[in-house]
């Protein structure tokens, strides 16, 4: 991270190497093969590969990797597995990431995971150094359910301007 305003946000080297909030979610094997295969996806279009999206759609995908899903084929949820791609801005974060991570996958394939509630909590501009407590679910819906703080923090400057 650059040495920008953000940064200075969000980092706090009085926390070192320590990283709270950082555990992956147990996933199911099946979607973790579609995680390999949409991560994979986005590693070939970052490389130059002209496909279309740094995620693949459903009719992307191969028979065996087609999840037991009515709607999967509808057009509906063609997308529902989606990865964050590294090169990109992040996708708006949202509190449904507590119910599934499918469309928060990490984009390194040998990772194979969603994000965590502290990767969520930083595209979200969380510093470091704020702690989630309660379950895990309750974490993400902590962050998803957020005004991005930075952003809230510029607000509330411009706020304070005009009315001081």
């Amino acid at each position: 991270m650059r040495d920008s305003e953000l940064s200075r946000w969000i980092l706090d080297e009085r926390m070192e190497s320590y990283v709270c909030n950082h555990d992956t979610r147990g996933h199911m094997v099946s979607d973790l093969h579609r995680y390999f295969f949409c991560s994979s996806w986005a590693k070939v279009v970052e490389e130059g590969e002209e496909l279309g999206t740094f995620s693949p759609r459903s009719k992307h995908y191969p028979k065996v990797l087609i999840p037991n899903h009515a709607n999967f084929k509808s057009g509906k949820f063609a997308d529902r597995f989606r990865v964050q791609a590294g090169s990109q801005s992040a996708k708006t974060m949202t509190c449904h990431i507590s119910k599934d991570g499918h469309a928060f996958i990490h984009y390194d394939p040998l990772q194979c995971r969603s994000f965590t509630v502290r990767e969520a909590a930083r595209i979200q501009t969380f510093p470091d150094n704020y702690f989630f407590v309660g379950t895990r679910t309750n974490q993400y819906v902590q962050v998803g359910n957020a005004v991005p703080p930075f952003l809230a923090s510029k607000i509330a400057n411009v706020v304070f301007n005009v009315l001081g």
